[in-house]
């Protein structure tokens, strides 16, 4: 039994290139509020945070990059060399990752929590865990994937793959074993499977209720918390209103869902805009904005950004980045009146949301930014 009352705790956890984000994005979509303990670590050591001395006390002035953060492809270099060096790290990083997974459990609404964590068994987190899920891919997937995916060397590739232990010490510290190695379509089936099997139905989730506001005579404008049984009716608005070649297909909005969630605008029951959203690092990033012409941006922006914006707070997100083109950057003062700000990515000023704005804007976009609390997680103590 996890050490929160109330809360239902999956450890995820699973060798590098084996589709733990993915697996944790598919359980997100299901209710549960999901921690990566992987990103924390990175924010456990930016400059300001409680880990930043101590990692420049330990490894030298050497790591730390022009901008006075430390440079983590450097820290990288040495860790992945050195065994004794790497058990260093994470004696000052482990600690203050399961604080902040502590204030994210407490301060969540959601009543099962996954916490994705390659060193889950290592840190000890397991032991705050009720159920250890464990992704599984043989060695030659992990390969393609660093290489294809991350666009890693081949030698690089084996180098990360070889630094971590076995999977088979993971998998038999599992309770549910995810062989993420077809098609998303396949390793949904899987979690949602081992979901009903697992999960007690007492703890989980609310469901996202829908937001009607007035539209026109014909009915009410609806915003929908979009789920993998709608990636048809996805598909098809996509391919209505953007017209791609080729056309997209429900496979395709299926393996989008592995990086995304989606709000979709209604009238009546017909689909006519939606917003593709993710959350990571406790940054919300809205990098679909989709709107049929014969919709109105001036009532349909605010009905998907204010859902968006109140999914975001429920994840406990500091910050929100919308990302849009061109034609819906001037509508009608529209997001000076909502609290949109807007910057290039270099002038947020945390570094973790300029992160976020480089990794996920799409080109040809503009953003604009907004602040949804004050408190960080990892201030300084």
């Amino acid at each position: 039994m996890s050490k929160w009352s109330e809360k239902y705790v999956i450890g995820l956890t699973g060798n590098i290139a084996t589709g733990k984000s993915v697996v944790r994005k598919m359980l997100e979509h299901l209710g549960a509020y999901g921690i990566d303990a992987d990103a924390l670590a990175h924010r456990a050591i930016a400059k300001g945070a409680p880990g930043y001395r101590p990692v420049i006390e330990t490894f030298g002035k050497w790591v730390v990059a022009q901008d006075g953060e430390i440079d983590r492809s450097r820290l990288a270099r040495v860790v992945f060399a050195d065994p004794q060096a790497l058990t260093q790290l994470e004696s000052i990083i482990h600690p203050l990752v399961e604080q902040a997974i502590g204030i994210l459990v407490q301060r969540a609404p959601q009543r099962v929590i996954v916490i994705e964590a390659i060193k889950l068994l290592e840190a000890n987190l397991n032991k705050s865990c009720d159920s250890i899920w464990v992704t599984y891919a043989p060695p030659e997937i992990q390969m393609t994937r660093l290489i294809q995916g991350r666009k890693m060397s081949e030698s690089e590739a084996r180098q990360r793959i070889a630094a971590q232990p076995s999977q088979e010490a993971k998998l038999a510290a599992a309770n549910i074993v995810i062989r993420n190695t077809s098609s998303f379509t396949e390793t949904w089936k899987l979690v949602n499977t081992a979901w009903q099997r697992s999960v007690p139905a007492e703890v989980e989730a609310i469901p996202v209720t829908p937001m009607p506001s007035k539209v026109r005579p014909e009915g009410e404008m609806t915003v929908l918390r979009g789920r993998p049984r709608h990636s048809t009716e996805i598909a098809e608005l996509l391919n209505r209103i953007l017209k791609p070649r080729p056309l997209l297909n429900q496979e395709n909005v299926m393996a989008a869902f592995g990086e995304k969630a989606f709000f979709l605008l209604q009238v009546g029951s017909r689909s006519f805009g939606l917003v593709g959203w993710q959350v990571e690092n406790l940054v919300s990033r809205a990098t679909d904005v989709v709107l049929d012409p014969q919709i109105s941006p001036a009532q349909a922006l605010p009905a998907l950004l204010n859902e968006m914006e109140r999914a975001s707070k429920d994840l406990q997100c500091e910050a929100a980045l919308v990302f849009v083109k061109p034609d819906l950057v001037n509508v009608d003062n529209i997001w000076s009146n909502l609290g949109y700000e807007q910057l290039e990515p270099d002038r947020l000023e945390v570094r973790a949301w300029q992160e976020a704005a480089r990794e996920s804007m799409p080109a040809d976009t503009i953003m604009f930014f907004k602040k949804l609390r004050q408190d960080r997680i990892l201030r300084p103590i």
